[in-house]
C-alpha cells in the first residue's frame, strides 16, 4: 500500500510539474510576442503613421497656399506644427513634429517640448523623439556629429539648424531638467551651448541606449538660416 501510494504521488508531482512547464512555456511565448511586437511591430505602425501625418500636412499647406494664418495642422493623432529632416539620415527622412511629449505623440513622430520655443522662435527649441520602437526617428542618434543640419519645415518658413555637439557627446538623467533651459548651462562643465544670451537653440533628445535607460542623450544646435517655404 505504502508503494502504491508513493506512486500516486510521483505521478500527481510528474502532473504538476507538467502543466507548470505548459504555463511557463506560454509565458515566455507571450514575453516573446511582445518584445517582437515593441521592437518591430510598433516600428511597422509608427513609420506609416509618419508618412502618412508628412502626406495629410503638405497636401493641407498647399492648398491653404498661405492664404490664411494656419501654421499648425490639427489631425487624428495631435497637433503637427512642424517636418523635420536630418540629411544625414537620408535624402527620404521626413518625420512629423507634433505638440507635446506624450506617449501618444512621440509614437507619431518627434515631440516639442511646449515649454521651450517654437521652431525659429528665440530660446531653446528643444524636442524629443524615439530611438528604439515606435519608428525610432533618432535610433541613429550617435551618428550625428557636429556640423550636421537639422532642417524644420513650418508652413511658412524652412529653419536650418547646425548642431554644435554630436549625438554622443553627452549623456544625463532623464531628471535633468537643465537641457531644456532658455540657454543650458551643463552644471558638470560638459558639452553645452554657448553661453550667450538671445540665442535661437535647437535640443534634441533620446534614449542613450537601445534597451530600457533612465538615461538620456543630447544634442545641442543653433539656428543657422531660414527661407520662405514655397507653397
Amino acid at each position: 500500500m505504502r508503494h502504491t501510494a508513493g506512486m500516486a504521488d510521483h505521478i500527481s508531482d510528474s502532473r504538476w510539474l507538467a502543466r507548470a512547464g505548459v504555463v511557463l512555456v506560454a509565458m515566455g511565448l507571450a514575453l516573446a510576442a511582445y518584445v517582437a511586437w515593441q521592437v518591430w511591430g510598433t516600428n511597422v505602425v509608427s513609420q506609416r503613421i509618419h508618412r502618412d501625418l508628412v502626406e495629410e500636412v503638405e497636401r493641407t499647406w498647399a492648398r491653404d497656399g498661405g492664404r490664411s494664418a494656419l501654421t499648425a495642422v490639427d489631425t487624428d493623432r495631435g497637433r503637427v506644427s512642424a517636418i523635420v529632416r536630418i540629411p544625414r539620415f537620408g535624402d527620404d527622412y521626413a518625420v512629423p513634429l507634433l505638440e507635446g511629449t506624450s506617449a501618444d505623440v512621440l509614437a507619431a513622430g518627434f515631440g516639442r517640448f511646449t515649454n521651450g520655443a517654437e521652431p525659429g522662435r528665440r530660446g531653446n527649441f528643444a524636442v524629443a523623439a524615439h530611438r528604439v520602437t515606435h519608428g525610432e526617428p533618432l535610433r541613429a542618434m550617435p551618428d550625428l556629429e557636429p556640423g550636421d543640419e537639422i532642417v524644420v519645415e513650418t508652413r511658412r518658413w524652412i529653419f536650418t539648424y547646425v548642431l554644435d555637439t554630436g549625438g554622443a557627446d553627452l549623456t544625463v538623467p532623464f531628471t535633468a531638467g537643465w537641457v531644456l533651459d532658455e540657454l543650458p548651462k551643463n552644471p558638470s562643465g560638459g558639452p553645452q551651448p554657448d553661453q550667450s544670451s538671445g540665442q535661437r537653440l535647437l535640443t534634441l533628445t533620446t534614449c542613450s541606449e537601445l534597451f530600457h535607460t533612465d538615461d538620456r542623450s543630447v544634442a545641442f544646435g543653433h539656428l543657422e538660416s531660414r527661407e520662405t517655404a514655397a507653397r
